[in-house]
């Protein structure tokens, strides 16, 4: 049997990029997407489609900046590294991208951000309230794709894509938390980026590996994957809301400091006992809004006091990880080989 054959909607070539392949996975999700949105109220699906780069503020049509698109290509991949069809699992690739960008639409509410994804958020255009809306319409919708699905595995994966809202939004309580305290430790805030971000790529590729038919040693190994690669995502999301480009976040410099999150490499060096850790102290937690020359300042003592090459360590560390879990299950050259390229490119995405 041929490989096209074996994996619908897969092209074969064995050099695609990181890139194609997100590009693959857009092409076979996109049209689901688009058809799932359109299902919500008037009011919600103006807000969805503008947050998702669709159309413009006015319900005009756009070509904005959706977003990678990771995990949906993440439970595809894992779809085909567990045995299985990537077109079967579109519909759970399309209920992850949903919750995901639910996420997003809170976090940037609750974060006060302005921009995202190079050009101003959706709570910034329509209000608050409407956002917030619109994030609800979409993780419930998320759950109304997979029921609709028919799946015989669709009951077990609402059960996981719910586990993991819930990891979720507890790890985004921890976050919001941490921000009026002064004595956050390395291992809760581990704890927390990894319920925040960890848990939803996890599900990805767990869920991925269900619409397949796997065998639950083989769904937890693929889980594991997820988590792990979930985790390093979030060590590097957190140095580039510190030193990242602009044009490679879609955010202002600095916007993490800015708005004093306790991240990954802003921990380690509040903690490290350092004297450029105890003078960041003194920085970040002062009350008044920091100037640009105080926020150069606070980026300059987290990488004196080792935050920056302690998160850059964890984040290759839980790479290596990811990768010995994904060769446990012997997934084949191509799934491997595309997986290991999605993976290294969440965690180098200053290039």
């Amino acid at each position: 049997m041929s490989t096209s054959a074996m994996f619908p909607g897969a092209r074969t070539s064995p050099d695609r990029s990181a890139r194609d392949v997100l590009a693959w996975s857009r092409d076979l999700v996109e049209p689901v997407l688009r058809s799932a949105v359109d299902s919500l109220p008037a009011s919600m699906r103006r807000i969805a489609g503008y947050h998702l780069g669709w159309w413009d503020a006015d319900g005009a049509p756009d070509h904005g900046d959706g977003g990678k698109a990771l995990r949906p290509a993440l439970v595809l991949l894992a779809a085909e590294a567990a045995g299985g069809s990537s077109a079967e699992a579109v519909p759970a690739a399309v209920a992850v991208e949903l919750v995901h960008n639910f996420s997003l639409l809170h976090d940037d509410v609750m974060d006060g951000d302005t921009t995202r994804r190079h050009r101003p958020t959706a709570w910034s255009v329509y209000g608050v309230g409407p956002a917030i809306l619109a994030g609800d319409a979409l993780v419930t919708l998320a759950f109304d794709v997979l029921a609709a699905s028919g799946h015989v595995v669709s009951q077990q994966a609402m059960r996981m894509l719910s586990t993991a809202v819930l990891d979720l939004v507890d790890g985004q309580s921890a976050d919001m938390g941490f921000e009026d305290r002064v004595d956050v430790g390395i291992g809760e805030c581990v704890s927390m980026a990894d319920a925040k971000t960890g848990a939803l790529l996890g599900c990805a590729c767990a869920i991925g590996a269900a619409f397949a038919g796997a065998a639950p040693d083989k769904v937890a190994r693929l889980r594991n994957f997820g988590t792990r690669l979930g985790l390093a995502f979030q060590h590097v999301d957190d140095l580039l809301g510190i030193w990242g480009e602009p044009e490679v976040t879609g955010k202002p410099v600095y916007s993490d400091l800015n708005n004093r999150k306790k991240s990954l490499p802003v921990v380690a060096a509040l903690t490290s006992g350092t004297p450029a850790g105890e003078e960041l102290a003194g920085l970040y937690h002062r009350v008044e809004p920091l100037s640009e020359a105080e926020l150069a300042r606070a980026a300059e003592l987290i990488d004196q006091a080792g935050g920056r090459e302690w998160s850059q360590g964890q984040a290759d560390e839980l790479l290596k990880g990811a990768m010995a879990e994904l060769a446990m299950i012997d997934p084949g050259p191509r799934p491997s080989l595309e997986l290991g390229l999605l993976a290294r490119l969440a965690t180098r995405r200053d290039r």
